[in-house]
């Protein structure tokens, strides 16, 4: 029996990142809430998530669906990247999520 609260979704991920990127991503709860982090490998990253390994904020969300990810350089430019977006307004980082942009430093920046 597949408990539907416990489902990930996860849409074309890199199955071998290199091992100096970093990764920005945000994913989205079954409410609409949406969180930032960032990674070396998105998709471990998200399974930690879902196993309740990961932010205290996402466990018991239910289900977890990744809406945007790039690469964001190195743990420096990540975590810069990082503190951007998580100061961007609901209505900011939905427009982000929608916009997908190549380079979210150009996004960011414009």
């Amino acid at each position: 029996m597949t408990n539907q609260s416990s489902l990930i979704i996860v849409e074309s991920l890199p199955h071998t990142p290199p091992a100096n990127d970093w990764y920005l991503y945000i994913l989205r709860t079954a409410t609409g809430m949406l969180y930032t982090g960032i990674t070396t490998d998105v998709a471990r990253r998200l399974q930690q998530h879902q196993n309740g390994k990961g932010a205290k904020s996402l466990r018991g969300k239910g289900e977890l669906r990744l809406v945007f990810h790039c690469v964001a350089g190195d743990r420096s430019l990540a975590s810069k990247l990082e503190y951007q977006v998580k100061r961007l307004s609901k209505k900011q980082k939905e427009r982000l999520v929608q916009d997908g942009p190549q380079s979210i430093t150009d996004y960011l920046a414009g």
